[in-house]
């Protein structure tokens, strides 16, 4: 018997690098058929205005999105803040003409009703997007995006104008408005742990553990 060759183990175990392809010229209801038919986590869409972008997000991309959702929500709970997360939900406004898939979103202190807007967004970001996420989220009014590139956090707040020739109300802040208790270069040097469990174990000698409610007799 011939034994076969055997793969080189990088190709292997080589990991597909995320993908991004921009469409022009797509109608609304071409791109709520195209959603819908194509539901699968493994692709992601923003619409805007005619140009449609399909990205497959790589192993990294999806591993830090993790990484810091359940840092930023093991935060909130340490603080006993009221922040609820809703994941990668799709949010879309025909109006608008926008369609977007953040990564991770969260609401304060209430529910995410049918037909609203998150309060927070976060995009993590491997490649560089073919559509501009911030004018997309402007159009939803969210009053905060957070881009986490190469390892740092980029934070905008939504003001109540745009700057002269720019497409978009956002102006890059230093601190959350709606959390400021988060200490984002924090979050950032624990989300570099290979392991998850080693962050959160860490994140609890900064951030103190809430004390459990006494019951009342």
């Amino acid at each position: 018997m011939v034994a076969s060759p055997s793969l080189p183990i990088a190709a292997a175990v080589a990991v597909p690098a995320e993908q991004r392809l921009l469409v022009n010229g797509v109608g609304w209801k071409e791109y709520v058929i195209l959603r819908e038919a194509l539901d699968t986590p493994g692709l992601r869409m923003t619409y805007l205005k005619g140009a449609l972008e399909l990205m497959s997000p790589s192993r990294a991309h999806e591993t830090n999105k993790t990484i810091i959702a359940r840092l930023i929500e093991t935060y909130a709970l340490y603080l006993r803040l009221p922040l609820n997360g809703h994941g990668s939900t799709t949010f879309r406004s025909e109006a608008k003409e926008r369609g977007a898939e953040p990564d991770e979103c969260w609401v304060l202190g209430k529910a995410l009703e049918e037909g609203a807007y998150p309060d927070i967004v976060l995009e993590v970001i491997e490649t560089s997007p073919l559509l501009d996420k911030l004018t997309v989220y402007d159009g939803f009014s969210v009053p905060e995006v957070w881009l986490f590139e190469k390892g740092k956090f980029s934070l905008y707040e939504r003001s109540a104008r745009s700057a002269r020739g720019a497409s978009h109300r956002y102006v890059k802040v230093s601190a959350s408005s709606l959390i400021p208790q988060i200490d984002f270069a924090l979050v950032e040097r624990l989300s570099k742990h290979t392991d998850q469990l080693t962050a959160l174990e860490e994140l609890a000698e900064h951030v103190p553990a809430p004390k459990a409610k006494r019951k009342r007799s």
